[in-house]
Parts: structure tokens; C-alpha cells; sequence
């Protein structure tokens, strides 16, 4: 058992990094608290004194702000959805003995290394050009009119291209958590006549459930700032525009330090609300 003394040596020793981390996430959050009660305009005069509630008052009854929340919120469920059910599809398919299967898993892997804003220029020039892109030559080859996916179908677009690069590591997760499912039971299954889906519904499915939940929790926090994708397609028009878009607009756009501040704050205020709502879920399945 630890002593005494190599508890507290352990303490000692590790206090330095503690201290680091707390102060590289309070420092930040302290001066965005500051900010937002304050009228700050680097260009236009710079500190101009507190202005209380005001900058939240302003942030929260702006036509923008709602629509932007919901184009969030829209886009995480979108990107949950969809990566989900196709990792579950891909995990099971890659699970099953075929030739090339390590360079298959690792084409399928491999978009999850690329930048964010790389695959949004690819997905951009490459695939939703109206002119020169992939599918606006598939539609035509089909006799149909090319959409202009980024103004037509844009929300739709930023899902889809999100997807692609959260994809691989929702098929990594599950995938691996297929792979230490008991195949004694599957064969047991197998042997007494079920089907292929009743095996993979009663079985597999409910062998899943906590890797699922791992996946929309970590997914859910890193979509929930989603900033690139929209930056380098959209610049927030036709709908996309995010919460995190909406901040960037007022900081950088409009030079109003204290009105992104106190978007900063709803912004925390919205993932702690949405982190709260899977830890629970997450906590329930777990405990299943």
C-alpha cells in the first residue's frame, strides 16, 4: 500500500501540471467572463467601459441567434445519425474475413487524418462544383439537372461532408468493439437456426450499445465547435450558419470583442446543457 510519503510525492510531483491545465482553461474562460460584460471595440475605441447584461441581452435577441443554434444542433444530430448507423454497417462488414482486408480498413480509416479544411476544398471542387464537379457529371449523365449543392442543399452538404471525416472513427470504435464480442454466442445462435438480422438485432446490436454511446459523446463534443467546414464552403450563408460561426462574425466580422463573449458564454452554456443529456444517457447505458 502507498505511505504517506509517496502519496504526497505524488501530489508534489504532479501539481505542476495541474496547475498548467488549470490555468490554460481558466485563464481563457475568466477573460471571456470578463469580456462579456463589457463594451470592448479594439478599432473603434477600444475598452469603453461595463456594460452589465447587455452584450447577452443583445446576443440572444439577435435574429441570428436561434437559427444558429438550431442550424448547430441540426447538423450534430445530422452527423450523429448518419455516422452511426453507417459505422455499425462498415464495422460489421469489415469484421468478416474477405482478401485485402487490412488495406481495406485502412482506406476506410483513412479520411479521419485529413484536415478539416482540405476535405472541405476537395468536397467543394472536387464533388459539388455545379460545372466540373463528380456528381454534377453523374447527373448529367442521368439526363438531370446538376444541383448547386452549396446553395441548394446546403446544411445537407456540411452534414455530408462532416460525416466523411467522422465516419472512420465511428467504424474504428465499433469496429472494434465487434471484435471482442464473444463468437460462442453467435454460433450457439447460428447453430439453433436464427437468422442472420435476428442474430445480428439480439446480439450484436445490444453488444454495441456502450461503444455507440462512446461514440455520440466524443462526436457530439468536438461537432458541437464546428467551424472549418462552414468557413471554407458556406462563410454561414444559405442556413449554415453555426453558433460557433455566429461568435466569429461578431469578434472578427464586426470587432465586438464583449458581444462574442458573451456568445463564448451561451456557447458553453448550450455543450454543458448538451453533455449533461448523454452523460446521462451514456451513464444509464452503461449501467444496463
Amino acid at each position: 500500500m502507498a505511505t504517506q510519503h509517496s502519496r504526497s510525492a505524488a501530489r508534489l510531483m504532479m501539481a505542476p501540471a495541474v496547475i498548467l491545465l488549470l490555468g490554460w482553461m481558466l485563464v481563457p474562460l475568466i477573460m471571456t467572463l470578463m469580456f462579456s460584460f463589457k463594451k470592448y471595440l479594439p478599432l473603434r475605441g477600444g475598452d469603453l467601459g461595463w456594460v452589465g447584461f447587455d452584450n447577452y441581452i443583445r446576443f440572444v435577441t439577435s435574429s441570428a441567434f436561434w437559427p444558429s443554434v438550431l442550424a448547430t444542433l441540426a447538423i450534430v444530430g445530422g452527423v450523429l445519425f448518419i455516422t452511426v448507423v453507417f459505422g455499425v454497417l462498415l464495422a460489421v462488414l469489415l469484421n468478416q474475413p474477405m482478401w485485402g482486408q487490412g488495406i481495406v480498413r485502412i482506406l476506410v480509416i483513412a479520411p479521419f487524418f485529413v484536415m478539416p479544411t482540405v476535405s472541405a476544398l476537395v468536397w467543394k471542387n472536387m464533388f459539388m462544383d455545379p460545372v466540373n464537379g463528380l456528381f454534377a457529371h453523374l447527373w448529367k449523365f442521368f439526363g438531370a439537372t446538376p444541383i448547386e449543392w452549396l446553395s441548394q442543399a446546403s446544411l445537407q452538404s456540411i452534414i455530408m461532408i462532416v460525416s466523411w471525416q467522422w465516419l472512420p472513427f465511428a467504424t474504428l470504435i465499433l469496429l472494434t468493439a465487434i471484435q471482442s464480442l464473444d463468437r460462442e454466442q453467435l454460433e450457439a445462435a447460428e447453430m439453433d437456426g436464427a437468422p442472420p438480422l435476428k442474430r445480428f438485432g439480439y446480439i450484436t446490436l445490444p453488444h454495441l450499445g456502450r461503444a455507440i454511446t462512446v461514440v455520440v459523446l466524443i462526436q457530439t463534443i468536438f461537432l458541437l465547435g464546428i467551424f472549418a467546414e462552414i468557413f471554407v464552403t458556406t462563410q454561414g450563408s444559405f442556413g449554415t450558419r453555426t453558433l460557433t460561426y455566429l461568435i466569429y462574425q461578431r469578434v472578427l466580422e464586426s470587432q465586438n470583442v464583449g458581444l462574442g463573449s458573451a456568445g463564448g458564454v451561451y456557447a458553453i452554456i448550450l455543450a454543458n446543457i448538451v453533455a449533461i443529456f448523454l452523460m446521462r444517457a451514456v451513464g444509464k447505458n452503461l449501467d444496463a
